[in-house]
């Protein structure tokens, strides 16, 4: 029986795990988390029955207590309430499925009590890579890509040396506005960049994929998974979300992890990791798909990715300051404060005015990030 944890159960991510669960009787939950959202989080308690349940809102544990007193499960609140089941002793791996920076302390909780993590939570390596990398060496545990691009080079190194790496292909589908010119994104509106093509997604993910911003912090995230310089990696478009990405050898040869676009693949493969099992639904159909497609990545329209290799080749807390500056912008472009166009330049313009912090420790992190929230606040 291999027991799991998950941060962020109510997630797009952390849904899809516990599908998984379900299909998998030797998975068993111990413990799970959730932001505020108290009615999914009860439902999710009273099916798979853990031992502790976390709210990060304090007020929404409070009420969860007295929706589920009639049960075992011990409800634990904020910061400490994560660090506590990120340590718990009843979880073999954990899964960071929680969205944006609060992921990092847990995770390095996690670590330090030597378990494995099932990494869907970008912010953690994007920002504190060069912490998180060395942590998981110095007690033998295993980083888990989750994302479908990362688990997709991941899968193909499976009996392959990374010392035979020659260029890391990520591909991407190129979201919703594909093609489209700055004049024509002008007056994007929130339910247009909502929908993605391919792949069904939360909705900051799904903003980030639009402007590219998502896979630039993809390959920031693959530059400490893989240990690979950033001018050996390259995003590739790929429309029909078929690749999920590839590896270029030394000797030229290249391999792919080809898939339908279900995030339940990558999940149960890093649960399971390196066992694959049985996953019911759609399967490629080759002679229906006809042909697949590749394209450059338009960075002049959408500059979220040169910004993002910008900011991880500057390093320190460069990356930091590209994560909260894009969390920031989105979520006012959400909320209808700003223009899409404007996320791209809220980036630029931190980076710009940012001074960079070399080898950051948690603590600088954090405060880089706060730095980027309040200069945002006062010019935005």
């Amino acid at each position: 029986m291999k027991k799991i944890a998950i941060l962020g159960s109510t997630g797009s991510i952390g849904t899809q795990t516990l599908d998984v669960v379900r299909n998998n009787q030797d998975l068993l939950v111990t413990a799970l988390s959730a932001g505020s959202n108290i009615s999914k989080l009860e439902e999710q308690i009273r099916e798979f029955q853990p031992m502790y349940a976390v709210v990060f809102d304090e007020k929404k544990a409070e009420e969860l207590k007295v929706k589920v007193a009639d049960l075992k499960v011990k409800v634990l609140c904020g910061m400490d309430g994560l660090l506590t089941i990120a340590s718990m002793e009843e979880a073999d791996i954990l899964v960071t499925a929680i969205v944006g920076m609060i992921g990092i302390r847990p995770t390095i909780a996690a670590i330090e009590s030597g378990k494995d993590i099932a990494l869907a939570n970008k912010e953690t390596l994007v920002t504190a890579g060069h912490i998180i990398m060395d942590l998981a060496k110095k007690h033998g545990v295993k980083i888990l890509p989750v994302d479908s691009e990362h688990s997709a080079i991941f899968q193909c190194l499976n009996g392959e040396s990374q010392k035979e790496i020659d260029k890391l292909l990520i591909t991407a589908s190129g979201g919703p506005f594909r093609g489209k010119t700055k004049d024509q994104l002008k007056n994007v509106k929130v339910e247009d960049a909502l929908k993605h093509p391919n792949w069904a997604m939360g909705r900051k993910i799904t903003i980030d994929s639009s402007t590219l911003a998502n896979k630039g912090l993809e390959v920031m995230e693959a530059r400490w998974l893989f240990d690979v310089p950033f001018e050996r990696i390259q995003v590739i478009v790929q429309p029909q979300s078929v690749i999920h990405s590839m590896i270029q050898f030394v000797d030229g040869g290249v391999m792919a992890q080809l898939g339908t676009p279900d995030m339940r693949l990558p999940i149960q493969y890093a649960l399971y990791y390196p066992e694959r099992r049985f996953l019911n639904g759609e399967r490629l159909d080759f002679a229906k798909l006809g042909s697949l497609t590749f394209e450059e990545p338009d960075t002049d329209n959408f500059p979220a990715l040169s910004l993002a290799y910008k900011a991880g080749i500057a390093g320190g807390s460069m990356p930091t300051v590209f994560n909260a500056s894009n969390e920031c912008a989105v979520a006012k472009f959400l909320n209808g404060s700003i223009g899409y166009l404007q996320i791209a330049e809220i980036i630029e313009t931190c980076m710009e005015v940012h001074k960079l912090v070399d080898d950051p420790s948690v603590e600088q992190i954090l405060e880089t990030e706060q730095w980027t929230y309040e200069f945002i606040e006062g010019r935005w």
